[in-house]
């Protein structure tokens, strides 16, 4: 099925001086001591394994005493700068206990685990490629999601802070069917407002291992919320599908729990509230999302077969001729985003006549 729905394998797309200046103006793009090629010299690997001896495709990665000396405080560093105010003062307390490396996936990321040493909490953060879809991928969720990303872009490296959760098909898998009725209620309302976000922020590729559940207790139940944690396929692929997580195979029981526990005018209500949600922070972040839009409309960052696959299918979903008119992904993004807000505005409007109206 995703042979279907996806291309084999996306590019990277160059972070261009427009993107680096919006990143500036927002804090994005700091001065780091260490960049993605020098995690790559490493003089070998050793394979990481899960509790249950899994293999978890990273390996462990090991330097010369040389090298690791210099590394480790950078990124003690670079730990400061992503999590802190970026001074020294507390690089002693530091420790770099694991640089790991994953070949999986198109980003190829590295994964520092940092640990301090007086109380043993440890922190992960990761060291990627700098890929300007993905860096568009974590801005728009940074600003239209209910969650707040930290990451940092310099050159060509991309730093991110660790998304903690359960990943999500080890949730599928191991803790799913454990839930009681009223646990699988709200991860089915959670999966519909998930997949309604993805869709309307065309973040794609949201397969199980793409995204995480993060449990939250609250009095005398815990509540769950599922987040993205992979934004390499922002607005690329031209198949709507791609951005509508129930269509992927790893989600096809989170399907069926929607089906099993929600009523179809239940389902209708979570997505109005997710749109309602997402229109309302449009308005309220216009600035800042106004500049980001205007870098993605001037950007590539999909091919012209996708584009026009993708405007196509918008049209026929939403029947605005805007779609059509479309030139570039960043602009189907615009558009998409007015759209929400358009018909927001709308019923707000209406509303307010028909409260005046019994008055």
């Amino acid at each position: 099925m995703e042979e279907k729905l996806m291309s084999k394998k996306k590019p990277s797309f160059p972070v261009k001086d427009f993107l680096f200046q919006y990143l500036k103006k927002y804090n994005r793009d700091m001065t780091i001591p260490v960049f993605y090629d020098d995690l790559q010299r490493f003089t070998g690997s050793v394979a990481v394994y899960d509790k249950d001896d899994n293999d978890t495709l990273w390996v462990s990665v090991y330097y010369s005493d040389s090298e690791r000396k210099e590394l480790d405080h950078n990124l003690k560093q670079v730990y400061t700068i992503l999590f802190s105010d970026g001074g020294d003062d507390i690089t002693e307390f530091l420790n770099v206990d694991a640089i790991d490396y994953c070949t999986f996936g198109n980003s190829k990321p590295f994964r520092i685990k940092i640990r301090n040493i007086l109380n043993d909490n440890y922190t992960y953060f990761y060291i990627k490629r700098a890929d300007a879809s993905r860096i568009y991928g974590l801005e728009l969720e940074h600003i239209l999601s209910p969650n707040r990303i930290n990451f940092v872009v310099h050159g060509d490296t991309l730093i991110e802070e660790h998304i903690a959760g359960i990943p999500g098909d080890v949730f599928i898998e191991q803790e799913l069917e454990n839930l009681d009725t009223n646990g699988k209620t709200q991860i089915a309302k959670e999966f519909v407002k998930f997949n309604e976000r993805c869709m309307m922020l065309l973040l794609g590729d949201m397969r199980s291992y793409n995204y995480v559940i993060v449990p939250t207790h609250d009095f005398d139940q815990v509540k769950y919320k599922i987040r993205a944690i992979d934004f390499d396929q922002q607005c690329y692929e031209g198949n709507l599908k791609v951005y509508r997580p129930q269509f992927f195979k790893e989600n096809f029981k989170m399907v069926d729990l929607v089906a099993s526990k929600l009523h179809e005018t239940s389902i209708e209500q979570y997505r109005k509230e997710e749109r309602s949600l997402l229109a309302k922070r449009i308005i309220s972040s216009q600035s800042r999302l106004r500049a980001l839009v205007r870098c993605m409309m001037r950007d590539q960052i999909s091919s012209t077969s996708n584009l026009k696959e993708l405007r196509t299918q918008l049209y026929d979903l939403t029947y605005d001729m805007k779609f059509k008119r479309c030139k570039s992904m960043g602009q189907i993004v615009k558009t998409a985003l007015d759209f929400i807000k358009r018909n927001y505005e709308t019923v707000s409007t209406k509303k307010v006549a028909e409260i005046k109206a019994l008055q």
